[in-house]
């Protein structure tokens, strides 16, 4: 059986971005085939054990427009991630990229073998 003691926990990272005013220039249509033309091809042939999420942020934050939930499966695969992104024009040029928060779920409940308390659901 596997348990979280012999796994290498999933790397999350939490990416904060900014919309440019070039992405914001293309129409809805041209967004999404920018996206899946030139951004989603790259992702797949540079990386495995990726998955991602997407929220819209701008109409609750000043500070960026969008969260980008990013999980892989290592170290190894979030940083293949990062490589085929800033190999597209999703860095920088459609999106700034304003930070990045890294982390793995419950890291403190591994590292001492004690339970996810802080992890709850109702």
């Amino acid at each position: 059986m596997t348990t979280a003691e012999t796994t290498e926990p999933p790397v999350t990272a939490f990416m904060l971005v900014e919309t440019t005013p070039e992405w914001l220039a293309m129409t809805v249509e041209e967004r999404i085939d920018a996206f899946t033309t030139q951004v989603v091809p790259a992702v797949r042939a540079k990386t495995t054990g990726v998955r991602s999420r997407f929220y819209d942020t701008e109409f609750y934050s000043a500070r960026v427009t969008d969260v980008w939930v990013w999980e892989a499966d290592d170290h190894h695969a979030y940083q293949l991630l990062v490589d085929a992104l800033r190999e597209t024009p999703f860095w920088d040029r459609y999106f700034e990229v304003v930070d990045l928060l890294v982390g793995t779920e419950n890291g403190y409940a591994r590292t001492y073998g004690v339970d996810a308390v802080t992890t709850i659901s109702t």
